[in-house]
C-alpha cells in the first residue's frame, strides 16, 4: 500500500471518529465537514478505472487537471510544434486521448500552425474527391514464400518489451491489438503470459541479447526459438538489427525493474541490469543474414520473417541487398526505424545525433530493393514518430506499406510523459514493476482505448486518401505529397527526391539527375559487400 493510500485510509478512520465524537455543532464537527468531503473524493479516486493517477494519487491528482484546464493551450500550440525531431506537440498529445477515448476531435477556428514554416507538409487533394472505404485495408506479408502468410493491419503497435512496459499495459496493448484486428510487436524482451493471454497477434521481437531462445551464455538457442515460435498467436517475426531510440546501442533494462518473473522470461539474473550487446553472434556478414532469416522463417513452421534496423552507413545495406540478389534469401519485411522514433530510455548522445531520420532511411530502402528489382518481394514497415492519420499517408507515399506506432499506443494507455520511464517510478503504472502503480492502469478500459486509437486513426487516413481522390493506398505516389521549402517555394516529393526504376542498380544506373545523392548511390554501391558489414 502506498503512503498516499494510508494517508487517506488514516483521514477516513479519523473522520469516523470526529463523526461519532461532534454529534453536535462543535469544533470536531466542524472538522469533519472539511475533511469529510476530500475522504469521500479519496474514495472514488482509488475506485474509479478510467484515470490511473487519480487511482494512485487520490486527491492531490486533481491539480494536474486543474493546471491542464488553466494553461494557455493556443501558445503551448505555437511553441511546440510538431515537426519531425520535436517531441509530439500538445495538439497532436490531445487528439490522441480524444480518439481512445471516442470523443469528439475536431477543432475550431482552423489551423494552429504557420502553414508558411519551412518543412511544412500537405497532400494535393482532389476536387474529385471520393467516399472513403468503410473497410481497412489489409497487407499481405509472406505471400509466396511463407506456408503462414500474415494478412496485417495499416497501423500497428511498434515494439516495447515487457520489462520496460509493466504487465497491465502489455495485457492492454494486447487486448486492444484483438479488438481492433492488428498486430503487436513483444519488443526485444521476450514472450510473456501478459502477450499471450488476451489472444491478440504478435510479432515476436529477436533482439541481440537473444531474450527468450537464448543459451546461459547468452547466445542464439533454434531449439527454444522454434518452440516459442510454434504458438498460434506469435504471426511474424522480426530480427531487430537496431532501433531508432538508440541505433548502435544495446537495449537497456535497469536492474529495478528485473524481477523474478522478467528474469525468468528473458533468460536473465533478477534484480541486475539487462544489457543487450550492440551486435548479433548469430551472423557476422550480410550473407551469414539472409541465411540466418531463412532459417529463422523454416524454425517457425513457415512465418513471415524480416528484420528492422535505423538506416546509418547506406553501404551495409547495399551489402544486405546484394546479399539477397547472389543467394535468393530474401526477408519478408523490412521495419524501418527513423532516429526521431523509439520510446526506449537511451543516451541523449545516440538519441540525437546518431542514425538516419524516418523519411531518409525510408527512401534509401524502398530505392534500394527497387533498384535490385526486389520491392515486391518485400513488405516495408515504416516506424517512428507516427501517430495521425496524415502520418500513415505520407510514410506511405514515401514508400512504405504499412506503419508502427509506439508512443501513441502509450498515450492511448494513459501515459502522460512524466518521463520516469527509466526509474521504475511511473505514475500511471505504464512503465513500471511497481505493483503499487501498476495497479492504477485498468487493463478493461484500457484495452477499449488502444482499440479505439486505432480505428479513428486508420479512419481518418482513409478519409485524407479519399479527399486526394484515390481508392487505395497503392495509389499513393511521392507526388501527392507536398513540403513546402521556402515561404514562396512548395515542391512535391517527387521533385525533391530521386526515385530508382526497377533493376538501375543492377544495371548501373545511379538516378537520372547526377545530383549529391545519385554520387552517394553510387559510391555506397560500389563499396558495398556481401561477405561483410
Amino acid at each position: 500500500m502506498t503512503p498516499v493510500r494510508i494517508f487517506c485510509l488514516a483521514s477516513a478512520l479519523a473522520c469516523a471518529g470526529l463523526l461519532a465524537w461532534g454529534l453536535a455543532w462543535t469544533p470536531a464537527f466542524a472538522g469533519f465537514l472539511v475533511i469529510g468531503p476530500l475522504v469521500l473524493v479519496g474514495v472514488w479516486d482509488m475506485t474509479q478505472r478510467r484515470h490511473a493517477v487519480l487511482r494512485n494519487f487520490p486527491v492531490i491528482g486533481h491539480f494536474r487537471y486543474v493546471f491542464e484546464a488553466i494553461r494557455p493551450e493556443i501558445q503551448q500550440y505555437f511553441v511546440e510544434s510538431d515537426t519531425d525531431g520535436r517531441p509530439f506537440s500538445r495538439e497532436i498529445r490531445a487528439v490522441i486521448y480524444q480518439r481512445s477515448k471516442s470523443t469528439l476531435d475536431t477543432r475550431p477556428f482552423g489551423t494552429l500552425h504557420d502553414v508558411y514554416a519551412e518543412g511544412t507538409e500537405m497532400i494535393a487533394h482532389s476536387i474529385a474527391a471520393k467516399h472513403p472505404t468503410a473497410e481497412a485495408p489489409r497487407i499481405r506479408i509472406g505471400e509466396g514464400r511463407c506456408t503462414q502468410p500474415y494478412d496485417a493491419s495499416v497501423l500497428n503497435v511498434s515494439a516495447m518489451s515487457y520489462g520496460s512496459l509493466s504487465s497491465a499495459a502489455i495485457l492492454a496493448l494486447n487486448g486492444g491489438a484483438k479488438l481492433g484486428g492488428f498486430c503487436h510487436n513483444t519488443g526485444e524482451g521476450g514472450v510473456s503470459p501478459y502477450h499471450l493471454e488476451p489472444g491478440g497477434d504478435l510479432c515476436w521481437q529477436v533482439g541481440t541479447g537473444y531474450f527468450g531462445c537464448r543459451t546461459e551464455d547468452g547466445r542464439f538457442d533454434p531449439e527454444l526459438f522454434a518452440e516459442q515460435a510454434q504458438h498460434a498467436s506469435i504471426r511474424m517475426i522480426e530480427l531487430k538489427l537496431s532501433q531508432g531510440a538508440k541505433p548502435g546501442h544495446g537495449g537497456i533494462l535497469p536492474g529495478r525493474k528485473v524481477t523474478a518473473e522478467i528474469a525468468r522470461i528473458r533468460r536473465v539474473r533478477m534484480g541486475e541490469d539487462v544489457l543487450s550487446p550492440p551486435e548479433h553472434t548469430a551472423f557476422r556478414s550480410p550473407l551469414e543474414l539472409v541465411r540466418f532469416l531463412s532459417e529463422l522463417r523454416k524454425l517457425s513452421g513457415g512465418k513471415p520473417v524480416g528484420f528492422k534496423l535505423c538506416l546509418g552507413r547506406p553501404r551495409e545495406f547495399f551489402g544486405i541487398c546484394k546479399a539477397m540478389r547472389e543467394t535468393g534469401e530474401v526477408p519478408d519485411f523490412i521495419t524501418v526505424d527513423g532516429s526521431e522514433g523509439g520510446t526506449g530510455a537511451a543516451p541523449i548522445e545516440f538519441s540525437n545525433s546518431i542514425g538516419l531520420p524516418l523519411t531518409e532511411g525510408l527512401l534509401l530502402v524502398h530505392n534500394a530493393l527497387v533498384g535490385v528489382g526486389l520491392r515486391d518481394q518485400v513488405r516495408v514497415i515504416a516506424s517512428g514518430k507516427i501517430a495521425t492519420g496524415f502520418d500513415i499517408v505520407r510514410r506511405i507515399a514515401v514508400g512504405a506499406d504499412l506503419c508502427n506506432a509506439a508512443r501513441p499506443m502509450m498515450f492511448a494507455l494513459g501515459c502522460i510523459q512524466a518521463l520516469r520511464c527509466n526509474s521504475n517510478h511511473c505514475p500511471v503504472g505504464v512503465a513500471t514493476q511497481d505493483p503499487a502503480l501498476v495497479r492504477g492502469l485498468d487493463v478493461a478500459d484500457k484495452r477499449v482505448r488502444v482499440h479505439q486509437y486505432h480505428h479513428h486513426t486508420v479512419k481518418a487516413a482513409l478519409e485524407i486518401l479519399g479527399a486526394a481522390g484515390l481508392e487505395s493506398f497503392a495509389d499513393l505516389e511521392p507526388s501527392h505529397l507536398l513540403r513546402r521549402l521556402t515561404p514562396t517555394q512548395v515542391a512535391s516529393y517527387a521533385e525533391i527526391y530521386d526515385y530508382l526504376r526497377p533493376m538501375d542498380l543492377i544495371q548501373g544506373r545511379f538516378g537520372a539527375r547526377e545530383d549529391e545523392y545519385d554520387v552517394m548511390l553510387r559510391r555506397e554501391w560500389s563499396a558495398a559487400r556481401s561477405d561483410a558489414f
